[in-house]
């Protein structure tokens, strides 16, 4: 009789756990089923590999929210529209953007919510409408739309570098090394005049340092002198020289005169003039 009451105790105590777990999940679906979300919508262009019901959904690398839907746009078939639950309590901003990333190379995809900026007014949309987040392409998908272009680029500078290591190219690079290397070797070989020859610069410029000194001497010189022919030129001195020289020129003209007399009759200047004409009485 005792074993059968163990027996009835431990299956009572089992039912009770059992039970109470029960409620637990109970509680637990009631409360989750019972929060309440906010709904977004965006779209992305292309591929949306890795996505699907229940994808995560970051803000600012942190979790907020999953993907409950995606559908294709019935205006573009190249977009697929994403629903997003989020937490109510996020304040997303009209120029936050959505984007593809993936964790690592291998790692599983998620959608990823960038901040915006606090300028920015909150997003957003009309009674019975759910509010659009603008997208963006991922890293990888600009780094895919961009390979084209660049692989087109590695081609041209391919073409180029070909272009440039022809034959002909490297034959001249070849004789251009080998000259540089000649004339590397012979100024090793005359590193020792290189340096006698700059020891002499040296005294040279010592010598030629005082002549410089009197270089600027005569420049000074030459300077006061012109300012006073300046001076001259400009002053009253000038105006006394003409004075002077039109006198000049007048006792020139008397003095030619003289001379002239001179020439004429030797002796007027001795003796006067002997020849004097009839007087009547």
């Amino acid at each position: 009789m005792e074993t059968k009451a163990n027996y009835v105790a431990v299956g009572a105590f089992v039912l009770i756990c059992l039970l109470g777990l029960v409620i637990t999940l109970l509680w637990l679906a009631g409360a989750q089923y019972s929060q309440e979300y906010a709904y977004f919508q965006t779209s992305f262009k292309g591929p949306v590999t890795g996505l699907g019901n229940g994808t995560t959904v970051r803000y600012n690398g942190i979790d907020v929210g999953r993907v409950t839907d995606l559908h294709f746009d019935p205006n573009d078939p190249q977009k697929v529209i994403a629903m997003l639950q989020l937490k109510p309590d996020l304040h997303i901003r009209k120029d936050s953007e959505a984007s593809i990333e993936s964790e690592g190379l291998t790692g599983g995809s998620y959608v990823e919510i960038s901040g915006g900026t606090k300028t920015s007014p909150e997003l957003t949309a009309p009674p019975g409408q759910i509010p659009i987040i603008k997208s963006s392409p991922s890293t990888l998908q600009q780094l895919v739309q961009s390979a084209p272009l660049l692989v087109a680029k590695l081609n041209v500078a391919a073409d180029r570098v070909n272009d440039l290591l022809n034959e002909s190219n490297r034959r001249t690079i070849a004789s251009i090394l080998t000259n540089l290397d000649t004339t590397t070797g012979a100024l090793a070989r005359r590193s020792g005049d290189i340096d006698t020859a700059l020891v002499n610069l040296a005294q040279a410029s010592k010598k030629i340092a005082p002549t410089l000194n009197d270089a600027d001497d005569a420049v000074r010189k030459f300077g006061k002198l012109t300012a006073d022919a300046d001076a001259f030129v400009t002053g009253d001195d000038l105006g006394q020289l003409g004075d002077l020289l039109r006198e000049t020129r007048g006792l020139v003209t008397s003095l030619t005169r003289l001379s002239n007399e001179l020439d004429r009759q030797p002796t007027k200047l001795l003796f006067g003039d002997r020849h004097k004409g009839y007087t009547p009485k």
